[in-house]
């Protein structure tokens, strides 16, 4: 039988292949930009099959997955392929969110109004226009990746921003709300017919406002036991009342003087290196129960698993200026640092670099590991700090044309 997966996160296709496998399933990825998945292609061999389809077209991938007689099960583990992959599982028959909770956790406004509707935020989506409300963040209300993103602390920051927004694409439609202010984590949840499991708390380092682009993360954080406890039963709170029943959750919200506040739910695994940092603290393969719950299954990590992980920090590496990756320097220093620090690129030499604000520059994350989150972190950085993206001005010569 054939998994499939719908487009994927940038990292963690092997770890899903191995899933598959143990599962005794095949996997082919349906994508229309395999250069998105050069790094996880190289070392995934025989065990996955690429299948170049125009993925935004939807009737196109329906014929693709019709031709497939023996189709177990459709994988969609990204934000801009959670509405299409429900809607191709319904058609189909095969084990699958519904399109419609679907279609609220991937509007940022809707999800907003439900949680304060039930007492778990103090605030509403607001008129990015008119509200009064400062600090004040406007945002796309699909968006991914921190982009169309902005913090405003007056009416004239406000204004200019919505001059911004006015000539930026948008994915859904411009909303706000207030700015919570605290430092940033996010909850890692595995959940299964409204049953949610807290699998740990990830760390977030931000750059400093107003842009806030997140720079480092580790996972998982040493809370005291009882606050992890009671971060867990409001998780699980919280994705109730938002309507995500099944399959992995990756939660951002703002631990601020008066209690955590959601920043924004993503009804799948975390991006960047996060499934990759929970697989090691786990002690087991985290993608196992993303092919379970693609299977219609009940997901083992409901119920634990044999622990005996280790903790990971990761650093992202960004270029000082836009313009041409041309490599980077510094990498032969890793196999001498602590923390056995392995290098995952994110950009290959020759792309154009030009949205420094977020998280598109992105050229590369060091990861290291230590016994606990905080020294892992330490060991990323020291790992990171060595490493400088090399950018030459200009633009790629296909790029222009």
């Amino acid at each position: 039988m054939t998994l499939v997966l719908l487009e994927a996160l940038t990292f963690g296709l092997g770890r899903i292949a191995d899933a598959a496998r143990a599962a005794g399933h095949d996997l082919v990825l349906l994508t229309g930009d395999r250069s998105i998945y050069t790094h996880e292609l190289s070392r995934c061999g025989d065990r996955l099959r690429v299948v170049d389809v125009d993925t935004t077209d939807v009737a196109a991938c329906e014929r693709v997955l019709g031709g497939m007689g023996d189709l177990a099960g459709l994988i969609s583990s990204t934000d801009t392929w959670a509405l299409p992959g429900a809607a191709l599982a319904a058609r189909l028959g095969l084990p699958g969110p519904s399109p419609d909770s679907v279609r609220v956790l991937r509007d940022k406004a809707a999800v907003r109004a439900r949680l304060n509707e039930r007492g778990l935020s103090r605030s509403g989506p607001l008129d990015p226009v008119t509200t009064a409300v400062f600090p004040l963040v406007l945002k796309d209300s699909a968006g991914t990746s921190s982009r169309a993103v902005w913090l405003v602390r007056t009416p004239a920051e406000r204004d200019a921003a919505l001059l911004a927004a006015a000539v930026t694409p948008f994915k859904g439609r411009l909303i706000a709300e207030p700015y919570f202010e605290g430092p940033l984590y996010s909850a890692e949840t595995i959940s299964w017919r409204g049953e949610t499991r807290l699998l740990g708390v990830l760390s977030r380092v931000l750059s400093p406002e107003p842009a806030r682009r997140e720079e480092a993360a580790s996972f998982p954080v040493a809370f005291p036991a009882a606050d992890l406890a009671e971060l867990g039963e409001w998780i699980g709170r919280v994705l109730a009342a938002a309507g995500h029943e099944r399959g992995f959750a990756h939660t951002e919200f703002v631990l601020t003087a008066d209690g955590p506040e959601v920043v924004e739910i993503n009804a799948r695994i975390g991006g960047a290196l996060v499934g990759e940092a929970l697989c090691r603290a786990l002690g087991a393969n985290a993608y196992d129960a993303m092919v379970q719950v693609a299977l219609g299954a009940r997901p083992d990590l409901l119920d634990g698993v044999p622990g005996g992980g280790v903790a990971t920090g990761f650093v992202a590496l960004y270029p000082r200026e836009a313009g041409v990756l041309e490599g980077w320097t510094g990498l032969e220093r890793l196999a001498d640092l602590p923390g056995h620090p392995e290098w995952y690129p994110t950009a290959s030499p020759g792309d154009v670099l030009e949205h420094l604000t977020d998280q598109r520059s992105c050229t590369g994350i060091v990861l290291a590991e230590a016994p606990t989150a905080e020294l892992a972190l330490h060991r990323a950085q020291a790992a990171a700090g060595g490493i400088i993206p090399v950018v030459r001005a200009g633009r790629r010569v296909d790029a222009a044309v």
